[in-house]
């Protein structure tokens, strides 16, 4: 990996997988609605690597309809009405995020959130979850026609920010958040505590680095990167 040179002044997370643990709640919710079709409940362990990749992905691993049928769909819709009305049951921050946010701030940079998730999914679950310390802005699934891998979102919320992209790190547990922030002419980190498949391989990503907790990220500011 070639030695940062690049000033960071503010740091950019994926919301699901990186910067909270919503899997326990995108579990419950699509074993909720298996229930309602009389099918049993699959193991958390089964659907945790999924977290990260939508409706789209959860149905299709829950259910058997073909995906461009009408009964897809409305199981899709489905899904995030019942997710929707749990969204923050279980949801936590990973461990050590708290400490990391806390220590971004104390080091004068910016901290901010690029989620696909849709804005009506985002906005209730950050207000339940009550987090205390402000992201410097929020860019929703649903904010710009974009979404990732596509670098647009990444590039609205730098100038949501005032912040350069160059100065702008990418925190992500997907390879759209790594192909994103590369494209956006941020630097990246892989989140390989999130939801990392069994057929992901974060290394051909070619981010920055790779981090195995929120705390390996302040490290990682602290060994590599100096405050803009």
């Amino acid at each position: 990996m070639a030695e940062p040179v690049r000033p960071i002044g503010a740091v950019l997370f994926d919301l699901d997988g990186t910067l909270l643990d919503t899997a326990p709640d995108l579990a419950g919710a699509l074993n909720r609605l298996r229930a309602r079709h009389g099918q049993p409940p699959l193991p958390y362990a089964s659907i945790r690597p999924f977290a990260s990749h939508g409706s789209f992905a959860l149905t299709r691993l829950g259910f058997d309809f073909a995906e461009d049928s009408p009964e897809f769909e409305s199981t899709r819709l489905a899904l995030l009405d019942v997710y929707h009305a749990h969204v923050a049951d279980e949801t936590t921050l990973f461990p050590g995020m708290d400490a990391l946010l806390r220590a971004i701030e104390q080091a004068g940079l910016r901290w901010g959130i690029v989620t696909n998730k849709p804005g009506w999914l985002t906005e209730p679950l950050l207000a339940k979850l009550d987090l205390g310390l402000m992201p410097a802005c929020v860019v929703s699934g649903d904010t710009l026609p974009e979404r990732k891998p596509h670098p647009a979102p990444l590039l609205y919320a730098a100038e949501r920010i005032d912040c350069a992209p160059a100065s702008c790190l990418y925190v992500g547990d997907a390879a759209r958040d790594i192909e994103a922030g590369k494209r956006a002419g941020m630097q990246t980190l892989v989140a390989a505590y999130g939801y990392i498949g069994p057929d992901d391989d974060p290394l051909a990503w070619e981010a920055d680095g790779i981090v195995a907790s929120p705390a390996d990220i302040a490290t990682w500011l602290a060994l590599n990167l100096s405050p803009a």
